[in-house]
């Protein structure tokens, strides 16, 4: 027995079918606000089939893309000729990989292998279908983007940057120097070009911050942070601006077809909202300079 649940992140609808013993409210807490009916209109973005199956390699030829060490353990993402291959060991299982996902080459179908002994297993699924949907929003004008977002006045800032940076801390300087500001999401908002505007969404990954709305604000600014001794804004228009957001947004790098959809969106969006350069120190004048500096455009 299976049970399918339907959700809706930045306005797009995709399904997860679980086994019928796994409790959806339990294992995915942070996907509640953009849960919905089975009756949701719409087409849905993609579908991921959960199963406590053992992955068998099917012997095809596979290419590695990368591999990083985080906080979820050890990640391999490889493909082969068909599909794409997620691969997580967090050190909660012994004997080598412990959860896999194979999705196809559109991102629209995904098959996981999840281990239901590990006590993590929702985070490890959550993280999935995150690098899932990072794929597939990127055809519906869409990116998923390494952010700390605040709203403020109906309007949404997002703050980018190389980890350690000061993401959170720049966001938290706006929240305590505008009493009308408000944290959207502190790690992976999605921002989609939607009637000649780019809108900033929350949604179910948040970072350490349990942070998960499902709002949307128009986005009125976009800043990259860099510490420094002095509070500065730059403007940046064109190509500079296009090299600001690139660094940030979720994409495979070697899949072709998805960087030119992340090209021809990131173009469009720096010519759409105010894109900059904060220097800045950790204090509230940081926080005044740039919303003063994009104010001002």
């Amino acid at each position: 027995m299976r049970n399918e649940y339907f959700f809706r992140v930045a306005g797009l609808l995709f399904s997860v079918t679980l086994p019928g013993s796994w409790e959806v409210e339990t294992l995915l807490p942070s996907f509640r606000p953009f849960r919905c009916g089975s009756w949701a209109k719409g087409m849905r973005i993609f579908r991921l089939i959960v199963t406590t199956q053992p992955f068998v390699d099917d012997g095809k030829r596979t290419e590695l893309l990368g591999e990083s060490s985080n906080d979820m353990g050890h990640v391999r993402l490889s493909r082969d000729i068909d599909n794409y291959r997620v691969e997580i060991d967090n050190g909660a299982v012994e004997n080598g990989m412990v959860h896999v996902m194979v999705a196809d080459s559109m991102f629209d179908y995904a098959m996981a292998y999840l281990r239901s002994e590990d006590p993590s297993v929702g985070t490890v699924l959550s993280s999935m279908i995150r690098i899932l949907y990072a794929q597939a929003v990127l055809e519906y004008d869409g990116v998923s983007v390494h952010a700390s977002c605040v709203s403020q006045d109906g309007r949404s800032f997002l703050f980018l940057g190389k980890s350690g940076t000061g993401k959170s801390t720049h966001a938290r300087q706006w929240l305590e120097t505008f009493p009308d500001c408000h944290l959207l999401n502190d790690d992976n908002p999605v921002l989609r070009i939607e009637g000649g505007r780019v809108m900033a969404y929350g949604t179910p990954w948040s970072g350490k911050t349990p942070c998960y709305k499902n709002e949307c604000y128009p986005v009125a600014g976009i800043a990259r942070l860099q510490q420094a001794g002095t509070n500065r804004f730059t403007l940046l228009e064109g190509p500079e601006a296009f090299a600001a957001l690139l660094p940030s947004c979720s994409a495979i790098r070697q899949d072709a077809h998805l960087q030119e959809a992340l090209y021809c969106t990131l173009i469009q969006m720096s010519e759409l909202v105010s894109v900059g350069r904060m220097e800045c120190l950790p204090n509230q004048e940081a926080a005044r300079v740039c919303a003063s500096s994009i104010d001002n455009r």
